[in-house]
């Protein structure tokens, strides 16, 4: 997949090119297929699928969040764009000057840059100076200049639209199984393993701590079961997301236990997948009780990712990073992820 940083080095295209328009964060079942209709349209017209995404989240942008806000990173989304079977990916740049762009001014600029034959987007879609273009808009816009609008579906579980709002909802309560139902996939953190204090490998459970992305949404709270991977393998574990209470409330951290792992992850990038979400973090009297629980918690995972799977359909991810190439932005492939 091809990635564009910036609207205006979009390249000149030789056949039709098919737009999705969205802001995808979380890459949920709704917008997989919102996009999965965009490929379809591109391989009947023998074109080619261009994805626009944001970088910054508009809402990061537009309004002041304490806490973590996206589901997905940038290069987790692009990513996810190349395994979904778009051909271009378009990162568009939003600031405070992009975000009074009138929305018939967005329209004709996307039509100027990439000559597009179709537009795919969700039925709540909404785009220019305060929210002011929508669906409804966008189809008046293409009879004007001559490109086709194509409405996808929404997706339901349970009888409900999924939303990233939703996921969202259910990640800062802890759903992580719920919140994997509605994503497709399970939640992922992933980032680089730092040096903490080394008092796992002293309680006899050695945990690789993790340095997450700012602005990523943490889930709440508490004990997890998941699975681990990097480039030693793949492997169950259990996750913990907490202050360590026992010890004196610390800074959050994002740590986990590699079950059947021996060896060094210092450095090295690590993702979690967040399958089940075990209990609340817990506060002990004594440290002889907290090694009980871990030894527990540990205990507990196998079953916790068994009943997890049998709930949503999912087993454990393996995979890589999806080749791509950059335009626009002289930056290296599959950089490093970013650290607080």
């Amino acid at each position: 997949m091809e990635v564009i940083h910036g609207l205006e080095n979009f390249p000149r295209q030789r056949v039709p090119v098919v737009v999705a328009l969205g802001t995808f964060d979380g890459l949920h079942l709704g917008h997989q297929a919102l996009l999965a209709l965009a490929v379809q349209r591109a391989r009947e017209v023998q074109g080619r699928c261009a994805v626009f995404t944001f970088d910054p989240h508009p809402h990061t942008v537009l309004t002041v969040s304490p806490d973590g806000f996206l589901l997905t990173t940038l290069d987790e989304r692009l990513e996810l764009f190349a395994m979904l079977g778009a051909d271009l990916a378009v990162v568009v740049q939003f600031n405070d000057t992009f975000r009074y762009t009138p929305a018939e001014t967005w329209v004709r600029e996307l039509v100027t840059r990439t000559a597009m034959a179709e537009v795919v987007c969700g039925a709540n879609y909404v785009f220019g100076h305060d929210r002011s273009g929508d669906a409804a808009l966008l189809r008046r816009l293409g009879g004007k200049y001559g490109f086709q609008v194509r409405i996808a579906d929404p997706v339901e579980v349970d009888g409900a639209p999924v939303s990233s709002t939703w996921i969202r909802d259910a990640l800062r309560a802890g759903r992580v199984t719920e919140a994997s139902r509605l994503l497709g996939r399970w939640y992922a953190l992933r980032g680089t393993v730092v040096r903490g204090d080394g008092r796992g490998r002293t309680l006899g459970y050695p945990t690789a701590n993790l340095s997450m992305p700012p602005r990523k949404l943490i889930p709440a709270l508490g004990i997890y079961a998941g699975y681990a991977r990097s480039a030693a393998g793949e492997y169950q574990t259990a996750v913990s997301i907490g202050v360590r209470p026992t010890f004196g409330q610390g800074p959050l951290v994002v740590e986990a236990y590699l079950l059947q792992f021996a060896g060094d992850l210092y450095g090295m990038p690590l993702e979690l997948h967040l399958a089940a979400r075990l209990h609340d973090e817990l506060m002990f009297s004594s440290v002889e009780d907290l090694v009980h629980q871990i030894g527990a918690d540990v205990a507990a995972v196998p079953r916790a990712l068994a009943e997890a799977e049998e709930l949503t359909g999912l087993g454990p991810r393996a995979g890589g990073l999806v080749e791509q190439t950059t335009v626009g932005k002289p930056e290296t492939r599959n950089p490093k992820p970013e650290t607080r």
